[in-house]
């Protein structure tokens, strides 16, 4: 069973403004594999093959990447690749229309965890949302979020910002946390907009709040559209920024890629040789 992460009021380490983010990207770019760590790698196509599947898996274990994350389908899989190597095997669920039964979401929360995954990303019941049954929002979560830490898997919670308002994509945050979300993640990476660092400082304000309220932290997770290392960094300052040195570990924070290995490599190339290789070179080009 999982247990949520106390925070010390004296690891909230808010800047105000003396954050120096280009020294910081600068040495972000300079330690890739701190980079890795903190990265979901993803692969989440409808025509993904096992052979795919494995070579994900092959990837997250080189690269020690936070979790493998892919389809149900491929769960078994993906566990038997990666058995006692360190590295979770992450899958998705009522994927990607959060539109899912909740005795469904459970069925499939128990299975997956009983496969041996140990973190569950599931999307959130828009329409229930949006159309302001918020009950129903938190009913939903926190019935999947009781599955899986009775598994003793996580659960990170997708709101799919791009079709909420402001309004709601703050009310998504605070339910879904107080529903125990261990993570709140922007997107599917299905929509045309996905992670924007906009969006992504609502959501982690929401996070803070409730981390000075209650001494308890949530991680967070943007997901879709970061395809460089470069890009990636605009995200560890926002949580350095905003949060404090804590969520810049994989245990608060990951980034959610499927095409971020290409980049990974042409950077460890031009560290090593001084000039960056054609980008076909390398698998996820």
């Amino acid at each position: 069973m999982t247990v949520p992460t106390p925070i010390a009021q004296a690891d909230l380490e808010f800047d105000n403004g003396t954050f120096d983010s280009a020294a910081f990207a600068a040495h972000a770019l300079g330690n890739w594999q701190a980079l890795a760590a903190v990265i979901d790698h993803t692969l989440l196509k409808p025509d993904a093959t096992r052979a795919q599947v494995e070579s994900l898996c092959s990837e997250a274990l080189r690269y020690r990447f936070a979790c493998a994350m892919v389809n149900p389908v491929w769960a078994s899989t993906a566990v038997g690749a990666l058995s006692g190597t360190g590295i979770p095997v992450g899958v998705v669920i009522g994927f990607p229309l959060g539109a899912s039964l909740v005795s469904t979401l459970r069925q499939e929360a128990t299975a997956l965890a009983r496969l041996g995954a140990r973190e569950l990303d599931m999307v959130m019941p828009i329409g229930h949302l949006k159309s302001g049954n918020h009950e129903a929002v938190h009913h939903t979560i926190h019935a999947a979020a009781s599955v899986a830490h009775h598994n003793g898997a996580l659960l990170k919670v997708i709101l799919e910002t791009a079709l909420l308002t402001m309004e709601e994509k703050l009310r998504a945050s605070e339910i879904a946390i107080q529903a125990g979300a261990d993570f709140i993640k922007t997107s599917t990476g299905k929509e045309a907009v996905n992670a924007t660092l906009p969006v992504s400082i609502t959501m982690v304000r929401c996070i803070r709040e409730y981390a000075e309220r209650t001494g308890m932290a949530v991680g967070f997770k943007p997901a879709g559209g970061i395809r460089t290392a470069k890009q990636s960094t605009d995200w560890l300052a926002m949580m350095k920024d905003e949060l404090g040195r804590p969520w810049l570990e994989p245990s608060l924070f990951r980034i959610g890629a499927s095409g971020l290995l290409n980049d990974i490599e042409r950077q460890l190339e031009h560290h090593l040789t001084g000039r960056y290789s054609a980008g076909y070179r390398h698998p996820l080009a």
